[in-house]
């Protein structure tokens, strides 16, 4: 079986698009769809995906409401956000809440099919743009609290590199790179990708 995906949007034609996008995909499985939030637990409970491909902007219950949920009631789902700008406040705010990840929906197709498989094996996606966006949100540091590995896997991600193509250059394993987040995460006192590329960009970025 695939990779289970619900979509949600407000917007019926990208729906459509997305289920095409992933009905052609043999890794990809198509769960379900909704045009918000309103039904979102009882959504996950008769669907089963593995990961939700969230848009922000939704009329009713929108997405950071439909992340808080999920999160609250089925913490296993991934929560990939998608939206058409990059707005301060909401990103951080889905930060905070804990997604998966956060892509443009201007992201090529490929890059929102890799983005949903490296979410689902454990990885985390930001865009590199969109993590300068809450910069303002942070302290600035004078000391690298991190080892010289942990150093070159932080910048490599803040790089707009995946946990693969990561562990590729530096020739470590998928485990071996998220191992090495895991304790980034500890040291900088965050925790999610997005908030360590925030402190790298503002603390150790030269």
């Amino acid at each position: 079986m695939g990779i289970r995906v619900f979509v949600y949007d407000d917007n019926a034609a990208r729906r459509d698009s997305l289920k095409a996008l992933l009905e052609m995909s043999p890794e990809m499985e198509y769960a379900g769809e909704a045009s918000n939030c309103l039904t979102a637990e009882s959504d996950m409970l008769g669907t089963h995906p593995d990961v939700v491909l969230m848009d922000i902007n939704m009329p009713e219950a929108d997405g950071i409401e439909g992340l808080k949920r999920i999160r609250k009631s089925h913490p296993a789902i991934k929560v990939l956000m998608q939206t058409v700008f990059d707005d301060n406040e909401k990103v951080f705010e889905c930060i905070k809440n804990g997604a998966s990840g956060y892509i443009l929906k201007k992201d090529p197709p490929l890059r929102i099919l890799q983005s949903i498989q490296e979410v689902h094996e454990g990885g985390a996606v930001m865009n590199p743009g969109i993590a300068l966006k809450v910069l303002e949100h942070f302290r600035p540091s004078r000391n690298n609290p991190l080892s010289e590995r942990e150093t070159q896997v932080l910048q490599l991600l803040a790089e707009g590199h995946s946990y693969k193509m990561v562990a590729d250059k530096l020739f470590l394993s998928f485990h071996t790179v998220n191992a090495h987040c895991k304790r980034i995460y500890e040291k900088l006192h965050v925790s999610s990708l997005g908030e360590a590329i925030a402190y790298y960009y503002k603390n150790l970025h030269t």
